[in-house]
């Protein structure tokens, strides 16, 4: 076991009856470090994390979290991580500082270090001004940021976190990546899924899942690079119709819209405007503009789920 890493995946499989739900994935996370899982609704994601959290037995392979092997300690496991969902989940009719007086006695921390402890987490979150009001009546940022305070009041090693900011406003957003930020440079190891592209920018590396195989796993940036050189943004119209025709030729392997153009992929770059302008003139789409650009995380989704897909 390498005991810089925080999470270590070897094959892991989960099985319900005939449906794979989880492929034979394999990956690392070491300490430190914020690691991106991104995938459609169904793709692998929370039963990845239901298995990794102790949670879900894996049907094959093996996985290590915080030096615990997630077969036979799973116990172990709980006690050694936290978790943030995207549902908030903690006591509404409790205060603030009730809901984590409640969760520490849970966690077994003793009343003295509990009390020293909750007063650092409402100063790291900024919920101090709020620890006597009821946790039903915050905001959807404040309850997020409440539902973290709660997930690493037992200083665990490593973190999952389901999504932790969807709904919530930009402010609260940053805000909250903020936080994970520290607790990064703090060791802990961040598990993340999000449907936030730009959230995905901000992780160490990230993971694609389809279908329960984990498709790439990467630094972003270089993630980008390796679909670059292929990548063209044409401004045109109608939109929806020319996404369908130019989806439609074999060249394309990906193709996302954004505002008035859509950013397609190529399998090669050679001849790649004729072969637009034929197709939309065949079709009756008007073309304003063609020019090569670097991809973003979204281009590079959009390139592996179509090749996925295929």
């Amino acid at each position: 076991m390498n005991h810089d890493c925080a999470i270590e995946v070897n094959d892991l499989t989960r099985n319900f009856g005939k449906f794979v739900a989880v492929d034979h994935i394999n990956f690392s996370i070491k300490y430190g470090e914020i690691f991106g899982f991104l995938g459609a609704n169904g793709s692998g994601k929370t039963t990845t994390i239901r298995m990794l959290c102790g949670i879900l037995a894996p049907s094959s392979g093996d996985a290590i979290v915080a030096g615990f092997d997630v077969s036979h300690h799973s116990e172990d496991i709980k006690r050694s991580i936290g978790y943030v969902s995207q549902k908030f989940s903690l006591y509404t009719d409790l205060n603030v500082q009730e809901n984590l007086q409640f969760y520490g006695r849970i966690y077994g921390i003793n009343e003295s270090d509990a009390k020293k402890r909750i007063e650092e987490i409402l100063k790291i979150t900024g919920l101090t001004p709020w620890r006597n009001k009821l946790a039903g009546e915050l905001s959807g940022g404040w309850k997020q940021k409440l539902g973290l305070a709660n997930a690493i009041l037992h200083r665990p090693k490593v973190l999952f976190l389901d999504e932790p900011t969807a709904g919530i406003d930009p402010v609260s957003r940053r805000s909250v990546w903020e936080i994970l930020y520290q607790l990064a440079d703090e060791g802990v190891a961040l598990f993340v899924t999000t449907h936030y592209m730009e959230e995905a920018e901000r992780c160490n590396q990230i993971g694609f899942i389809s279908k329960g195989r984990l498709l790439k796993i990467g630094q972003p940036e270089k993630l980008k690079n390796q679909i670059s050189a292929n990548l063209f943004e044409v401004e045109c119209h109608p939109l929806m119709k020319a996404s369908q025709v130019f989806g439609q030729l074999p060249q394309v392997i990906g193709l996302t819209a954004y505002g008035t153009t859509l950013h397609l992929n190529f399998a090669d770059a050679a001849g790649v405007e004729p072969v637009i302008r034929q197709a939309a003139q065949r079709e009756g789409v008007e073309i304003k503009s063609i020019k090569a650009i670097t991809a973003s995380l979204e281009d590079v989704f959009a390139t592996l789920a179509g090749g996925e897909n295929e």
